[in-house]
């Protein structure tokens, strides 16, 4: 086997240190940077996000979506130009492809799809980029499942959001729910009921869901109008309520057009 990639890891908060400190368990030369806060154990320090990457093979941003540009930018001049650069943070697709022009380098759009503090450097994730399959086969040797879904940066980060939508909106549901629930005396039964929903839910739930949606939106506006009014006479402000009141409400509208 050949020896592992020097790594340079700019972003050294919860997810990036998770992943430099599996990076050098695992054999890696691990330099890592990061404003406020120190490399773990078996990281280099670097002085600046330049000196980190100078050597670096490849190039991993784990930060923000506010800074991803900023970091990119700052990281450029020092990139070596076999270097691959791969931008694991949670971005709208169209920043992805100013951080990919900004670095002039090849480019992987990283998108984690589980919890990084829970899975390391073993996080199972989407790439996409001229440098996914690049980036797919270095990190194979570190236990990562990546995923390759094309050569457009932004394509990773597309499909994470899409999901997130789902995964996103259904805390807020059930948040929301519970919060109603609570002042109603019935947050536990609620809380069982839910987690027994979950706990039976195959594909038939999915379908049944976006079928009988559209089937009976009509029905379903009534439904959630009440539900919006019962939450505002108990305080509890309807965002999710009122959003899926809308949504069917769109629903009926287009059924009876056609």
């Amino acid at each position: 086997m050949s020896a592992p990639p020097e790594i340079a890891v700019l972003g050294l908060g919860e997810a990036g240190s998770a992943i430099a400190a599996d990076l050098a368990a695992a054999g890696a030369r691990v330099l890592g940077f990061d404003p406020v806060r120190p490399a773990p154990e078996g990281v280099e320090p670097a002085a600046d996000a330049p000196a980190a990457v100078g050597s670096a093979d490849i190039v991993l941003s784990v930060n923000t979506a506010a800074v991803a540009l900023e970091v990119a930018e700052t990281a450029a001049p020092a990139l070596a130009p076999d270097c691959l650069y791969a931008d694991l943070n949670t971005t709208p697709p169209a920043l992805k492809r100013a951080v990919a022009s900004a670095v002039a380098v090849a480019f992987a759009d990283v998108a984690l799809m589980e919890p990084v503090p829970d899975w390391g450097v073993r996080t199972p994730a989407l790439a996409s980029g001229d440098g996914a399959e690049r980036f797919a086969s270095a990190f194979e040797r570190f236990g990562m499942p990546v995923t390759s879904v094309g050569s457009e940066p932004g394509a990773a980060a597309a499909r994470k959001l899409a999901r997130s939508v789902f995964m996103k909106g259904q805390a807020a549901a059930i948040g929301e729910a519970l919060e109603a629930a609570g002042r109603l005396g019935c947050e536990d039964w609620l809380y069982r009921n839910i987690e027994s929903t979950l706990a039976a839910a195959d594909a038939r739930l999915v379908r049944r869901l976006v079928e009988g949606s559209r089937q009976h939106a009509g029905r379903r506006v009534d439904e959630m109008a009440a539900a919006v009014a019962m939450l505002e006479e108990l305080g509890v402000e309807p965002r999710v309520a009122a959003a899926s009141e809308a949504w069917l409400r769109s629903l009926a509208g287009s059924e009876a057009r056609r």
